[in-house]
């Protein structure tokens, strides 16, 4: 007989005027499981986690722990039931040391009634030894990064004896070490009979922690199972009504005359390295991290000095002393990090889009700023953005709309070459399709697409030609519609084909 739920979601609704967010949704979780909750944007996994948390109050159903109903009107009735979560925008206080955090809203006191502080620190070192952190907690929290800034939230919920605890994209920041920490202290806490919801859009992931995954579709509960009984595929077609192979479809294309060219490019480790992306064509570098995909891309913008080689575009010479001059010969770029190298945060969609484009909106240095806004509007319909998201802050956004506003900018510029580095990383499957169509689109308009992924089906999947790099290099180049992942990943770790290693390799 199973044991009953340590917490159940049941028939929870819940509108915001006329909109329903959440029609009758149910979820459970057991204690000491990994549930996964699954879903694009906008499907109400956020909304069903507020209401667990206290943030925001149902308008139906029943929140069920230990078999008993309970009631959550605030956060701090969440807490009293062991309820904690830990949001990807972190709630601390930076500018506190790590010990006061971890004590706020309940700050030991002396017989005088001044605060503690001998005992603020010795119980900080208490709760950071709880999971297995040496983090001085003197330090101020803002020091940290943001990994460990997420493991001080994470002590001060196990220190409150937390028993369901919401993980939400709690991989988004961290780097490939802190997230190995975070994966060992999730089986820590798995151990100790803390249930935890896990939050991500990260399928790899999810299928190496979780032991059941739901997934709801706008607004609705889709289905539940065991990660034995499903595949990724099964979850991407709960998610989107389609199948994950469905995602990369797209009718032939047919390249033209070539518009980006490439010959001997060198830089800092990299090259000689000779390319051609055609008009009408996306043509993909795959390869591990490290090989030199970015950096090449990188030279070819001008955000590298190149010391060898020739780009040229639509036959004529360009040499890039910066980035501003790339984009002045037609050439756009959607960094890898769109956070710190190809966004500013606190300003809005509209600068934010509108950027690289005010030479043609300008006339004697004044900006005609009702045309180009009106401008921005259009790409952003485009893009399916909602246009009264124009003047709100760029790091307001989920990190697929932030995605389409870094390439929003390059549509309004109208480049010919675009270069997008991980153009779906850290997005969702919904957010994917939309950016895979709208590079389908680029390329039929006559654009010449660059693309670089580490998720060989992507790469595969939406592009015609293939450069495999290593160590610098291109290695390998193939056609799209006969490439394997199991040759790509042979030419990338140096597997096959080693007598194509010091050479730009056989076309397919």
């Amino acid at each position: 007989m199973t044991a009953e739920p340590l917490l159940r979601l049941e028939d929870v609704t819940k509108r915001f005027g006329a909109t329903l967010a959440l029609d009758n949704v149910r979820f459970d979780l057991r204690a000491g499981e990994v549930h996964a909750l699954m879903g694009e944007n906008g499907a109400g996994k956020s909304t069903l986690m507020k209401i667990l948390s206290g943030n925001i109050q149902r308008d139906g159903g029943r929140i069920v722990m230990d078999g008993r109903p309970i009631d959550i009107r605030s956060p701090l009735d969440a807490r009293a039931h062991g309820i904690a979560i830990i949001h990807q925008e972190l709630n601390t206080i930076p500018a506190m040391t790590v010990a006061e955090n971890l004590s706020l809203g309940r700050e030991p006191r002396t017989r005088f009634g001044t605060l503690d502080r001998r005992r603020v620190l010795r119980e900080a070192r208490e709760k950071l030894a709880r999971i297995g952190s040496d983090i001085d907690p003197a330090q101020p929290l803002g020091s940290l990064s943001v990994g460990m800034q997420q493991m001080v939230e994470i002590a001060r919920a196990v220190s409150e004896d937390a028993r369901v605890l919401v993980l939400d994209e709690p991989t988004a920041a961290l780097s490939r070490a802190e997230a190995l920490q975070l994966y060992a202290l999730i089986g820590q806490m798995r151990t100790a009979g803390v249930g935890l919801i896990y939050i991500s859009h990260r399928m790899e992931e999810v299928w190496q922690l979780a032991d059941r995954v739901t997934v709801l579709r706008d607004g609705s509960y889709v289905g539940t199972g065991a990660m034995g009984e499903l595949s990724p595929e099964d979850v991407v077609r709960m998610m989107v009504g389609r199948a994950m192979g469905d995602l990369y479809d797209h009718a032939p294309r047919v390249a033209g005359d070539v518009v980006l060219a490439v010959e001997g490019l060198s830089g800092d480790g990299i090259g000689p390295v000779d390319l051609e992306v055609r008009s009408g064509e996306v043509v993909c570098m795959a390869g591990l991290i490290g090989s030199g995909r970015t950096e090449v891309a990188r030279l070819i913008f001008g955000a590298d000095r190149r010391s060898g080689g020739t780009v040229a575009i639509d036959g004529v010479p360009s040499r890039p002393a910066d980035p501003h001059a790339a984009i002045a010969d037609g050439i756009g770029m959607v960094p890898e990090d769109r956070k710190d190298q190809g966004l500013f945060l606190d300003h809005s969609v509209e600068i934010n889009v509108a950027i690289s484009s005010l030479d043609r909106f300008s006339t004697a240095g004044v900006v005609r700023r009702a045309e180009a806004r009106q401008t921005v509007l259009e790409e952003m319909g485009r893009l399916h953005l909602r246009k009264n998201a124009i003047d709100l802050a760029v790091k307001a956004l989920s990190g697929g709309n932030q995605q389409k506003a870094a390439l929003a900018r390059w549509l309004m510029r109208d480049s010919r070459v675009l270069i997008l580095d991980e153009p779906t990383r850290g997005v969702d499957i919904g957010a994917k399709r939309e950016i895979y169509e709208l590079i389908d689109a680029l390329a039929r308009a006559g654009k010449a697409v660059l693309v670089i992924s580490s998720d060989l089906p992507e790469a595969i999947g939406i592009s015609d030609r293939l450069l495999v790099m290593r160590e610098g290099r291109i290695v390998h180049e193939l056609s799209s519609d006969r490439a394997t992942e199991e040759e790509v990943m042979a030419y990338a770790t140096g597997t096959a084909g080693r007598a194509a290693g010091a050479s730009h390799g056989a076309e397919a």
